[in-house]
């Protein structure tokens, strides 16, 4: 079954508000199995918010509207999606009565007239429940084609989707659908997908698709089945094979797990403590790491040390080193890991320093970076070439020291066995 993302709010269209919701709503829908093939925003005004569905209604099965469903007079979805579909309205007791409930809990005594607007619905229609604001949500069925209208804030959106929604649209299509994320961290996009053309090619139940992040790549493994557990079935091996294919660049299997999760858990597993020591990302790997629930067990210190000044003074750089090799390079690189190392008493040193432009210079070409992690008194050093601007530089940067300090736990603890 097809579905269709239509935003509705002016508010999208002059840029003042992201358009989270359509996000969020396309993952939900391909887990559940349903093909999303058009997103839509319209502004606040019925002929265009009226040709807009009509057309939308037109191409898909199932219509999901946000937005336009609150008090105000610009708030128009349900009254135009209504007549659209050739629904009446008419005010539903029990709304009005969850809206004064709200107001009371909420400690508002003085309602204004416009807000029992939201207690009018199209008869005939299911209501669903919102229990963290005012505007129900709305299920609209007629002539196989459905209209499933929900409030535009996030907190209100997310849980009644998942709640009532997700199970309602379950049910048009009992096919179950279950993936299993593949992340991969060294090769690029391209190359992935090199790696993996064949099975791609070849694969229709379950399918493979690869997803491009900064610095990562993930796959995604899809199989429809009448139950799970035979999804799943089909699916493990697809999983298995990617993994004999990459071997150590797959960094997780789960959906929910990042990158800097996988590296606390392996700190706090082997017991090991982790210091940062940064130039060029200039604080962002600490804030990686510490980003994580718990990394206080394992994390010592950070360093932010942007002149060679502060490399000197803190990490124990040499002048020699610095004057003959430049901040940005190999060398400095090491003693940046080993002096962060002594100076924290930590096990482990991850240390960046590179050149993120804006442009290049006759030293250093733009993206270069070294990044180095000191471990059982040793130092591993690696040479990097990034590209984009400054954020994008820093920001794979920041991948690449996670990537590394990961690679270098499980090398040693494999070397210990």
């Amino acid at each position: 079954m097809v579905v269709e993302i239509l935003a509705v709010g002016t508010e999208l269209l002059l840029g003042n508000i992201a358009n989270t919701n359509a996000q969020y709503l396309s993952q939900k829908c391909a887990v559940l199995g349903f093909s999303v093939y058009h997103h839509g925003v319209v502004g606040d005004n019925e002929e265009r918010m009226t040709a807009a569905i009509k057309e939308a209604l037109g191409r898909s099965d199932v219509l999901i509207l946000t937005g336009g469903l609150g008090p105000t007079e610009d708030d128009m979805t349900k009254e135009v999606c209504a007549k659209v579909m050739g629904f009446e309205l008419a005010e539903d007791p029990h709304t009005r009565e969850r809206i004064e409930s709200y107001f009371k809990r909420t400690g508002r005594t003085n309602i204004t007239k416009n807000n029992w607007k939201q207690a009018v619905v199209p008869v005939g229609s299911r209501v669903l429940d919102n229990h963290n604001g005012t505007a129900p949500g709305l299920i609209l069925e007629k002539d196989g084609k459905t209209a499933v209208l929900l409030p535009g804030p996030p907190n209100e959106l997310k849980p009644l989707f998942s709640e009532q929604v997700a199970p309602y649209l379950h049910s048009l299509q009992p096919e179950t659908i279950y993936s299993q994320m593949v992340k991969v961290c060294g090769p690029g996009e391209s190359a992935v997908e090199t790696a993996v053309l064949d099975l791609i090619d070849a694969q229709t139940n379950p399918t493979i698709a690869t997803y491009a992040k900064t610095g990562e790549t993930h796959l995604r493994v899809t199989a429809k089945a009448e139950n799970e557990e035979q999804a799943k079935k089909l699916v493990k091996p697809v999983v298995k094979e990617l993994k004999k294919r990459f071997g150590a660049d797959i960094y997780s299997t789960s959906e929910e797990e990042s990158l800097e999760d996988v590296v606390v858990k392996l700190l706090k597993k082997y017991k090991l403590t982790v210091t940062t020591a940064e130039s060029m990302t200039g604080g962002m790997l600490a804030s990686r790491l510490v980003n994580v629930p718990g990394a206080s067990e394992c994390f010592h210190e950070g360093f932010v040390t942007y002149s060679n000044k502060a490399k000197r003074k803190v990490l124990d750089v040499s002048k020699a080193t610095l004057k003959k090799y430049g901040a940005v390079s190999e060398q400095t690189a090491k003693e940046m890991a080993k002096g962060g190392v002594f100076a924290s008493d930590s096990d482990i040193c991850v240390a960046v320093t590179g050149f993120a432009g804006p442009e290049d210079t006759k030293e250093e070409p733009k993206g270069l970076a070294y990044i180095s992690c000191y471990i059982g008194n040793e130092v591993v050093v690696r040479e990097f070439h990034f590209t984009g601007n400054r954020m994008k530089i820093r920001e794979q940067a920041v991948v690449r020291a996670l990537d590394l300090l990961r690679r270098c736990i499980l090398e040693r603890c494999k070397n210990e066995k």
